[in-house]
């Protein structure tokens, strides 16, 4: 498999620290509102890499964290007068229930930030022992300039850095606030305010930085150095740049091997903000989309590539899980004959030269840097294959062969189900639906096609659509 690294900006071969493993570290969402869309992105995407990996026959480590202290949690718990700690408790619970929705697994790991102070304080420790970092009236910087690599990430060349914070740097003078020994340099624990969640260190009373927190987790629970560290563009400069310099200067090793960063999100081609009106959170979409289509339509794009949410691209990709939930369907109705038959010589043929190729197909696409795009191609030509290769006289050891490699690749792999959502339908509802439709097949026989549109009329009402094919009546949700 092929990865584009942020580091290199090149295509690299994925190779992992130790054979066999991968262990990948993603940066999750600050938990002070509902997930908003473009969190989304990033989880459904690094929960399909993890995915592909496992199916190729790595053990992945997957770690992802909840920051659960921030200015943003603060500013909330204040408007609403209660403990920050509430707030980030609230909104953890919120997300999850929002991952499940997406089809998102739990990670391995999901470190708070607040459980692991003790841990942070200790790399600050070595930071400042090591020269990395100093101290100054409670609040504790790092010394960027001390790191020699910074700026390889992001690709940034520090001497500009220096010119762009020069405005910065003449403001701190101004306000008699000028504490850092050089503008660049950035906080890795910062003293309490009124008010404010804080805890006990050697430099007073405080809390970390932001950047410090991903360090320390990530070390924590996968090691000194990452096989993957993952996040969205957004978080190349400074946060993962800041992330680099201060746990390599701590642990004298590189950080991670591979970067992988997805592309911002829009809406209707202008960038999400909620001064425009087009800020959404993920429990408002799935209001109106199943979650399903909302992965479908993340993973219908490359993830490096911008991706732009509109009512059109949307429908669409409704559209395009409908053909592989009609295609599932298809087999699942044959399968469920239990025709008893054997499979025929033109079938066992079909099993083991043809269908291999799609496989085939659909794992270069994902070995091509996670191109979901080409591996969702990839299903649609497998769903053609099927429909031209199938019928009602096919054999139902065939059709499950062929439904087992579709629900692989769709489910096991991109997290898509191929199979329609079961709606909560009682039994007496399910008992009325079904005798409409024999009043309206027997409605037909007789040529009473007034009662027969009646009673499609009155199914619609319910909800419920239905659709004649070769099999029979067939009903679902609108």
């Amino acid at each position: 498999m092929k990865i584009f690294n942020t580091l290199t900006r090149k295509k690299e071969e994925f190779v992992p620290v130790t054979p066999g493993k991968a262990g990948i570290y993603v940066c999750g969402p600050t938990v002070y509102d509902y997930i908003h869309i473009g969190n989304a992105r990033p989880m459904i995407v690094f929960d399909t890499l993890r995915r592909y990996l496992e199916f190729r026959g790595y053990d992945v480590n997957y770690v992802s964290n909840f920051t659960d202290v921030d200015d943003k949690i603060i500013r909330r718990a204040l408007e609403e007068n209660v403990d920050p700690f509430e707030i980030s408790e609230r909104f953890i619970k919120e997300c999850k229930t929002d991952m499940e929705a997406l089809n998102v697994r739990p990670a391995t790991t999901h470190p708070q930030a607040t459980l692991e102070i003790p841990d942070m304080i200790e790399m600050i420790r070595q930071l400042i022992e090591k020269g990395h970092a100093y101290h100054v009236n409670g609040t504790v910087y790092f010394r960027t300039r001390s790191f020699d690599g910074y700026g390889k990430l992001s690709h940034k060349n520090i001497d500009d850095l220096e010119s762009g914070h020069r405005d910065e740097a003449h403001q701190l003078k101004v306000s008699g606030e000028d504490e850092k020994e050089d503008p660049l340099d950035f906080v890795l624990w910062k003293p309490k305010k009124e008010g404010e969640p804080f805890w006990e260190s050697p430099w007073g009373e405080g809390r970390p930085g932001w950047h410090l927190e991903c360090s320390v987790m990530s070390k924590k629970y996968i090691g000194g150095t990452l096989d993957i560290h993952a996040g969205g563009e957004d978080l190349i400069f400074p946060h993962h740049e800041n992330e680099i310099a201060q746990s390599e200067a701590a642990n004298g090793t590189t950080f991670s091997n591979y970067w992988m960063h997805n592309g911002f999100l829009k809406i209707d081609n202008e960038k999400m903000s909620k001064s425009l009106g087009n800020f959404f959170t993920v429990r408002e979409i799935c209001e109106k989309y199943d979650p399903q289509v909302i992965r479908f339509f993340m993973l219908s794009a490359q993830y490096r590539s911008p991706l732009n949410f509109s009512a059109d691209l949307i429908e669409s990709a409704k559209a395009g899980l409908e053909r592989i939930q009609n295609g599932a369907e298809k087999l699942k109705d044959i399968i469920a004959k239990q025709n008893g038959k054997e499979m025929s010589a033109e079938e066992e043929r079909i099993l083991k030269e043809e269908l291999p190729a799609f496989v085939d197909k659909f794992d270069a696409a994902m070995d091509d840097d996670l191109n979901t795009a080409d591996a969702i191609s990839a299903i649609f030509e497998l769903i053609r294959f099927t429909n031209a290769s199938t019928d009602e006289n096919s054999s139902s050891e065939f059709a499950k062969k062929l439904y087992e490699t579709l629900f692989t690749l769709s489910d096991t792999v991109l997290g898509i189900h191929p199979e329609r959502k079961a709606d909560a339908v009682s039994e007496e509802e399910v008992a009325k639906i079904e005798q409409l439709i024999m009043e309206r097949t027997a409605a037909k026989k007789e040529k009473n096609f007034a009662r027969a549109d009646e009673i499609r009329d009155e199914l619609a009402a319910m909800g419920i659509v239905i659709k004649d094919t070769r099999e029979g009546v067939k009903w679902q949700r609108a």
